[in-house]
């Protein structure tokens, strides 16, 4: 993308790893991880690159640059990309990655990513990270599921229904089991979809129950075609965390995080 030859930057990395005196990136099952060392250098020259960057591009017309968003892809359709939409009709570019938070992460302190809206708290201090916001999951079924809604419900009131799932170990489910009725979910799940949305969409059909973010759910909820079988006060909360790389704050990464600021206002 670059138009560099591989020897080259092989040849630039070895000779900033004898500069540092210690290697820059270790090799792992899905490619190179950058050691502590480069995200600290990454840290310290983005700031002094990006300016050289402005410098040189001072007086000449060029497009806007894209700003590299990373996310859960539900979240990127559902939040994300509805409001960047107005910007992006005036001008901003955007490339949109849907993945999960750990490798996300990842190409955030590799520099491929400009943002990153994560569910995991990014370890260390390579990263800035914020609280965006927190969702709040709710226990849903379909009317036609003839499950009467009660802040009392209890599982045994549903243990003949079957349980959709986001994975095989159940997470979702597991944690709500735990916050909301204090014990531990022993069940297989009968759907396993990892896509929050195809969730919904199968409990809209009748499928089963689940747990997810009412945000998600909020035109289903509305609607009536899904239900809250426990409306509760203490929903169980995920924190999202909105991370960016190191370095000065351009106008199009501020454009980014001001619009998703405001649409998680609005939820």
């Amino acid at each position: 993308m670059l138009g560099l030859a591989q020897s080259s930057v092989t040849t630039q990395l070895q000779a900033l790893e004898r500069t540092t005196g210690e290697p820059l990136f270790v090799r792992h099952a899905r490619g190179i991880r950058p050691t502590a060392t480069a995200d600290q250098l990454a840290a310290r020259i983005a700031g002094p690159l990006d300016a050289l960057a402005a410098a040189a591009g001072a007086g000449t017309e060029k497009e806007a640059p894209v700003v590299r968003i990373g996310g859960a892809a539900e979240f990127l359709a559902r939040v994300a990309m509805p409001a960047l939409a107005p910007s992006i009709a005036h001008g901003l570019r955007v490339a949109a990655t849907a993945g999960l938070a750990e490798s996300l992460l990842d190409e955030l302190r590799a520099g491929s990513l400009d943002l990153v809206v994560s569910a995991v708290r990014p370890r260390g201090r390579s990263l800035s990270a914020m609280a965006l916001m927190d969702e709040e999951f709710v226990l849903v079924g379909s009317p036609a599921l003839g499950i009467r809604p009660h802040p009392d419900l209890r599982p045994e009131g549903i243990d003949a229904v079957p349980l959709l799932a986001y994975a095989q170990d159940l997470p979702i489910l597991r944690r709500y089991w735990r916050h909301a009725f204090g014990i531990r979910l022993e069940r297989e799940p009968a759907l396993i979809a990892p896509d929050l949305r195809a969730l919904a969409a199968a409990a809209v059909a009748g499928a089963g129950v689940t747990a997810l973010p009412g945000y998600l759910i909020a035109d289903q909820l509305a609607d009536g075609t899904l239900i809250v079988l426990r409306p509760t006060d203490d929903p169980p909360i995920n924190t999202l965390f909105l991370a960016r790389r190191p370095g000065p704050l351009s106008d199009s990464v501020a454009t980014v995080e001001s619009a998703l600021r405001a649409a998680v206002r609005g939820l």
